[in-house]
Protein backbone atom coordinates (compact mmCIF):
# COMPACT_ATOMS: atom_id res chain seq x y z
CA UNK A 1 0.00 0.00 0.00
CA UNK A 2 1.56 3.16 -1.15
CA UNK A 3 1.73 6.37 0.77
CA UNK A 4 -0.43 8.93 -0.98
CA UNK A 5 1.52 11.71 0.69
CA UNK A 6 4.80 10.69 -0.95
CA UNK A 7 5.87 13.29 -3.45
CA UNK A 8 5.62 12.43 -7.14
CA UNK A 9 8.39 13.38 -9.58
CA UNK A 10 6.37 16.33 -10.78
CA UNK A 11 5.76 17.59 -7.29
CA UNK A 12 9.41 17.03 -6.38
CA UNK A 13 10.58 19.15 -9.28
CA UNK A 14 8.14 21.83 -8.29
CA UNK A 15 9.37 21.87 -4.68
CA UNK A 16 12.97 22.11 -5.81
CA UNK A 17 14.14 18.63 -4.80
CA UNK A 18 15.00 17.72 -8.41
CA UNK A 19 16.66 20.34 -10.66
CA UNK A 20 14.72 21.48 -13.72
CA UNK A 21 15.72 19.88 -17.06
CA UNK A 22 18.50 21.73 -18.88
CA UNK A 23 17.60 23.26 -22.28
CA UNK A 24 19.18 21.77 -25.39
CA UNK A 25 21.98 23.84 -26.90
CA UNK A 26 20.83 25.79 -29.96
CA UNK A 27 22.91 23.83 -32.46
CA UNK A 28 20.70 24.66 -35.41
CA UNK A 29 20.88 28.40 -34.77
CA UNK A 30 24.68 28.30 -34.47
CA UNK A 31 24.98 26.34 -37.70
CA UNK A 32 22.63 28.72 -39.50
CA UNK A 33 24.60 31.71 -38.23
CA UNK A 34 27.91 30.23 -39.41
CA UNK A 35 26.39 29.50 -42.82
CA UNK A 36 25.00 33.03 -43.08
CA UNK A 37 28.34 34.57 -42.10
CA UNK A 38 30.21 32.40 -44.59
CA UNK A 39 27.87 33.30 -47.45
CA UNK A 40 28.08 36.97 -46.52
CA UNK A 41 31.87 36.84 -46.55
CA UNK A 42 31.80 35.00 -49.88
CA UNK A 43 29.51 37.61 -51.42
CA UNK A 44 31.84 40.38 -50.22
CA UNK A 45 35.18 38.76 -51.08
CA UNK A 46 34.13 36.99 -54.30
CA UNK A 47 33.56 40.06 -56.51
CA UNK A 48 36.66 41.75 -55.10
CA UNK A 49 38.82 38.70 -55.85
CA UNK A 50 37.46 38.27 -59.38
CA UNK A 51 37.85 42.00 -60.12
CA UNK A 52 41.41 42.02 -58.79
CA UNK A 53 42.28 38.93 -60.85
CA UNK A 54 40.88 40.46 -64.06
CA UNK A 55 42.69 43.77 -63.48
CA UNK A 56 45.94 41.95 -62.67
CA UNK A 57 45.63 39.80 -65.81
CA UNK A 58 44.91 42.85 -67.97
CA UNK A 59 47.85 44.83 -66.57
CA UNK A 60 50.28 41.92 -66.98
CA UNK A 61 49.07 41.28 -70.53
CA UNK A 62 49.53 44.90 -71.60
CA UNK A 63 52.92 45.07 -69.87
CA UNK A 64 54.02 41.95 -71.72
CA UNK A 65 52.99 43.41 -75.08
CA UNK A 66 54.64 46.76 -74.47
CA UNK A 67 57.90 45.21 -73.23
CA UNK A 68 58.39 43.65 -76.66
CA UNK A 69 58.27 47.11 -78.31
CA UNK A 70 59.74 49.58 -75.81
CA UNK A 71 63.51 49.45 -75.14
CA UNK A 72 64.60 47.87 -71.89
CA UNK A 73 66.33 51.06 -70.74
CA UNK A 74 62.95 52.81 -70.54
CA UNK A 75 61.55 50.40 -67.96
CA UNK A 76 61.88 51.13 -64.22
CA UNK A 77 62.48 47.43 -63.64
CA UNK A 78 66.02 47.91 -64.96
CA UNK A 79 66.84 50.34 -62.12
CA UNK A 80 64.64 49.13 -59.25
CA UNK A 81 65.02 45.90 -57.24
CA UNK A 82 61.30 45.07 -57.67
CA UNK A 83 59.04 44.98 -60.69
CA UNK A 84 56.56 47.84 -61.04
CA UNK A 85 53.26 46.68 -62.57
CA UNK A 86 51.21 49.00 -64.74
CA UNK A 87 54.06 50.82 -66.48
CA UNK A 88 53.15 49.20 -69.78
CA UNK A 89 49.55 50.35 -69.43
CA UNK A 90 50.69 53.94 -68.89
CA UNK A 91 53.04 53.75 -71.86
CA UNK A 92 50.31 52.26 -74.06
CA UNK A 93 47.88 55.02 -73.04
CA UNK A 94 50.41 57.74 -73.79
CA UNK A 95 51.38 56.13 -77.09
CA UNK A 96 47.79 55.74 -78.31
CA UNK A 97 46.97 59.31 -77.29
CA UNK A 98 49.98 60.65 -79.23
CA UNK A 99 49.04 58.48 -82.21
CA UNK A 100 45.54 59.93 -82.24
CA UNK A 101 46.93 63.45 -81.93
CA UNK A 102 49.27 62.91 -84.88
CA UNK A 103 46.52 61.30 -86.97
CA UNK A 104 44.37 64.42 -86.49
CA UNK A 105 47.01 66.57 -88.21
CA UNK A 106 47.55 66.87 -91.94
CA UNK A 107 50.85 65.03 -91.85
CA UNK A 108 49.38 62.22 -89.81
CA UNK A 109 46.41 61.80 -92.15
CA UNK A 110 48.80 61.69 -95.10
CA UNK A 111 50.88 58.95 -93.51
CA UNK A 112 47.71 57.08 -92.56
CA UNK A 113 46.41 57.13 -96.12
CA UNK A 114 49.82 56.00 -97.37
CA UNK A 115 49.82 53.07 -94.96
CA UNK A 116 46.29 52.07 -95.98
CA UNK A 117 47.31 52.12 -99.65
CA UNK A 118 50.14 49.75 -98.84
CA UNK A 119 47.74 47.44 -97.02
CA UNK A 120 45.32 47.56 -99.97
CA UNK A 121 47.99 45.92 -102.10
CA UNK A 122 48.08 42.83 -99.86
CA UNK A 123 45.28 40.41 -100.80
CA UNK A 124 44.73 38.66 -97.46
CA UNK A 125 45.77 41.45 -95.11
CA UNK A 126 43.52 43.93 -96.92
CA UNK A 127 40.29 42.09 -96.07
CA UNK A 128 41.27 41.49 -92.45
CA UNK A 129 42.30 45.11 -91.91
CA UNK A 130 39.14 46.58 -93.43
CA UNK A 131 36.86 44.27 -91.44
CA UNK A 132 38.61 44.94 -88.13
CA UNK A 133 38.75 48.67 -88.83
CA UNK A 134 35.03 48.81 -89.54
CA UNK A 135 34.25 46.94 -86.31
CA UNK A 136 36.43 49.30 -84.25
CA UNK A 137 34.92 52.37 -85.89
CA UNK A 138 31.40 51.08 -85.19
CA UNK A 139 32.03 50.06 -81.58
CA UNK A 140 34.11 53.06 -80.49
CA UNK A 141 32.36 55.71 -82.55
CA UNK A 142 31.02 58.54 -80.40
CA UNK A 143 28.31 59.50 -82.89
CA UNK A 144 27.11 56.05 -83.92
CA UNK A 145 23.74 54.63 -82.89
CA UNK A 146 24.57 50.92 -83.00
CA UNK A 147 23.89 48.87 -79.86
CA UNK A 148 22.64 51.89 -77.92
CA UNK A 149 19.03 50.74 -77.75
CA UNK A 150 17.43 47.63 -76.29
CA UNK A 151 14.27 45.94 -77.50
CA UNK A 152 12.09 42.85 -77.28
CA UNK A 153 11.29 40.48 -80.14
CA UNK A 154 8.94 37.50 -80.25
CA UNK A 155 11.48 34.68 -80.38
CA UNK A 156 11.89 31.66 -80.57
CA UNK A 157 8.13 31.03 -80.77
CA UNK A 158 4.97 33.06 -80.56
CA UNK A 159 4.31 34.29 -77.05
CA UNK A 160 7.98 34.08 -75.98
CA UNK A 161 9.96 37.33 -75.90
CA UNK A 162 13.73 37.78 -76.00
CA UNK A 163 15.95 40.77 -75.25
CA UNK A 164 17.83 42.14 -78.28
CA UNK A 165 20.21 44.97 -79.02
CA UNK A 166 18.92 47.23 -81.77
CA UNK A 167 21.53 47.93 -84.44
CA UNK A 168 21.53 50.00 -87.63
CA UNK A 169 19.06 49.75 -90.54
CA UNK A 170 20.07 47.49 -93.44
CA UNK A 171 22.25 48.88 -96.19
CA UNK A 172 20.87 49.56 -99.64
CA UNK A 173 22.30 46.33 -101.05
CA UNK A 174 20.52 44.20 -98.45
CA UNK A 175 17.39 46.36 -98.35
CA UNK A 176 16.72 45.69 -102.05
CA UNK A 177 16.49 41.96 -101.35
CA UNK A 178 14.16 42.27 -98.37
CA UNK A 179 10.33 42.23 -98.72
CA UNK A 180 8.78 45.57 -99.55
CA UNK A 181 12.21 46.79 -100.65
CA UNK A 182 13.45 46.81 -97.06
CA UNK A 183 11.14 49.60 -95.94
CA UNK A 184 11.06 50.10 -92.16
CA UNK A 185 13.44 47.21 -91.49
CA UNK A 186 16.04 47.22 -88.74
CA UNK A 187 18.77 44.83 -87.68
CA UNK A 188 19.00 43.37 -84.18
CA UNK A 189 21.46 41.21 -82.30
CA UNK A 190 20.02 38.56 -80.01
CA UNK A 191 22.68 37.52 -77.46
CA UNK A 192 22.83 34.16 -75.75
CA UNK A 193 22.87 33.45 -72.01
CA UNK A 194 25.20 33.60 -70.13
CA UNK A 195 27.72 34.58 -72.85
CA UNK A 196 26.36 37.67 -74.62
CA UNK A 197 29.23 37.71 -77.14
CA UNK A 198 27.52 34.91 -79.09
CA UNK A 199 24.05 35.02 -80.53
CA UNK A 200 21.99 35.67 -83.66
CA UNK A 201 21.96 38.66 -85.99
CA UNK A 202 18.95 39.17 -88.23
CA UNK A 203 16.73 41.73 -89.96
CA UNK A 204 13.05 42.18 -89.20
CA UNK A 205 10.36 44.86 -89.57
CA UNK A 206 10.57 47.68 -87.08
CA UNK A 207 6.94 47.12 -86.06
CA UNK A 208 7.93 43.70 -84.65
CA UNK A 209 10.42 45.20 -82.20
CA UNK A 210 9.29 46.68 -78.89
CA UNK A 211 11.84 49.20 -77.65
CA UNK A 212 12.35 49.15 -73.88
CA UNK A 213 13.89 51.96 -71.79
CA UNK A 214 16.97 49.99 -70.71
CA UNK A 215 20.62 50.80 -71.24
CA UNK A 216 22.85 48.23 -72.99
CA UNK A 217 24.73 47.70 -69.71
CA UNK A 218 21.54 46.86 -67.83
CA UNK A 219 20.45 44.50 -70.60
CA UNK A 220 23.86 42.79 -70.62
CA UNK A 221 23.67 42.23 -66.84
CA UNK A 222 20.17 40.81 -67.23
CA UNK A 223 21.33 38.38 -69.91
CA UNK A 224 24.58 37.30 -68.25
CA UNK A 225 22.86 36.66 -64.91
CA UNK A 226 20.00 34.74 -66.57
CA UNK A 227 17.48 37.11 -65.00
CA UNK A 228 18.94 37.07 -61.48
CA UNK A 229 19.98 40.73 -61.71
CA UNK A 230 16.84 42.62 -62.60
CA UNK A 231 17.49 46.19 -63.81
CA UNK A 232 15.50 49.05 -62.41
CA UNK A 233 15.22 50.76 -65.76
CA UNK A 234 14.60 54.35 -66.67
CA UNK A 235 10.87 53.78 -67.05
CA UNK A 236 10.50 52.49 -63.51
CA UNK A 237 12.55 55.36 -62.16
CA UNK A 238 10.44 57.84 -64.10
CA UNK A 239 7.25 56.21 -62.83
CA UNK A 240 8.49 56.36 -59.24
CA UNK A 241 9.49 59.98 -59.66
CA UNK A 242 6.09 60.80 -61.15
CA UNK A 243 4.31 59.10 -58.24
CA UNK A 244 6.47 61.04 -55.79
CA UNK A 245 5.62 64.33 -57.46
CA UNK A 246 1.90 63.51 -57.52
CA UNK A 247 1.97 62.51 -53.85
CA UNK A 248 3.83 65.67 -52.86
CA UNK A 249 1.44 67.82 -54.86
CA UNK A 250 -1.57 66.03 -53.33
CA UNK A 251 -0.26 66.48 -49.79
CA UNK A 252 0.62 70.10 -50.47
CA UNK A 253 -2.83 70.93 -51.82
CA UNK A 254 -4.87 68.95 -49.29
CA UNK A 255 -3.20 70.38 -46.16
CA UNK A 256 -3.15 74.14 -46.68
CA UNK A 257 -6.35 74.21 -48.70
CA UNK A 258 -8.39 72.46 -46.02
CA UNK A 259 -7.04 74.80 -43.36
CA UNK A 260 -7.97 77.87 -45.35
CA UNK A 261 -11.45 76.55 -46.00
Amino acid sequence: MTDETSPTPSSQSETGIFPPPLPHPPRSSVGAGIRTWFLTGLVIAGPLAVTAWIVWWFVNTIDGWVKKVVPVSWWPDSYLPVAVPGVGVIMAFIGLTLLGFLAANLAGRTLLRLGERILDGMPVVRGIYKSVKQIFETVFSQSGTGFRKVGLVEYPTKGMWSVVFISTPPSQIIAKSLPENGADYISVFLPCTPNPTTGFYFYLPARDVIEVPLSPDEAAKLIMSAGLIQPVGQAKLAALAQKGREKAALEGTSGPTSNVA
